[in-house]
């Protein structure tokens, strides 16, 4: 399968009032970049390109030009068993990330049994100076290091990120909402000692009073420790 034939059973599955739908809240694509083709069909799109020969050709062919194809070269890159090979496709297409829907549907398999490998790789992405890398990297590190590999340093790596990138500091107060509700105690200070800037503070506050994981009791005392913006 070629990018030509790639492209054409995209736009069979087009949805123009779809897309409309996802301009709305993919604003950093532009309109005409979005085909409105439903994930689920996505998903499955990707099933059969992964045992097409034509696969590698797609995922080298970067910068795509539909979101579409670029959440397709999420959904191909997922699953990958090896790890090594699975970094490098990851790597290689980061760059080329321009939205938050693609940063968080990417989610390679082969990370979660490699986790001291995966490691310094997360803080290389997470000082990066580019928006979906940092975001990235932030949201691995949610996903793979807040349960019995959790430990302070990593909390601290979140904390310290200063940017003023919505979809940033979005992720940063994404993590720290999950991490008090998986390691309350632990996390807790950061937002005693408003270790965060003002915006993510309270965003991670907000998140948190949101999540049915956090007790009425925590909730009651977390909203004591908003801060004025």
């Amino acid at each position: 399968m070629n990018a030509k034939e790639i492209e054409a059973e995209l736009f069979a599955m087009r949805d123009e009032k779809y897309a409309t739908f996802q301009a709305r809240i993919i604003p950093t694509v532009a309109e005409e970049k979005i085909l409105g083709v439903r994930t689920p069909q996505l998903r499955n799109f990707a099933k059969k390109l992964i045992k097409d020969e034509g696969c590698g050709t797609f995922l080298k062919k970067l910068p795509h030009k539909y979101f579409e194809e670029d959440q397709l070269h999420a959904f191909v890159i997922s699953p990958q068993k090896d790890f090594d090979l699975c970094l490098e496709q990851v790597e290689a297409f980061l760059p080329h990330i321009n939205n938050w829907a693609t940063c968080d549907q990417l989610s390679p398999k082969a990370f979660k049994k490699e986790k001291e490998k995966l490691l310094p790789c997360i803080k290389k992405w997470i000082k990066s100076e580019k928006t979906y890398t940092i975001r990235f990297g932030i949201g691995m590190l949610m996903q793979h290091f807040l349960d019995e590999n959790f430990c302070d340093q990593y909390a601290s790596m979140v904390a310290k990120v200063r940017s003023d990138e919505y979809y940033v500091n979005m992720m940063r107060a994404w993590y720290f909402a999950t991490a008090l509700a998986k390691q309350y105690d632990l996390v807790l200070p950061y937002i005693q000692q408003k270790k965060l800037d003002a915006w993510t503070h309270n965003k991670a506050i907000q998140k948190s009073i949101e999540s049915y994981r956090i007790t009425a009791e925590q909730k009651s005392y977390l909203r004591t420790l908003k801060v004025s913006l």
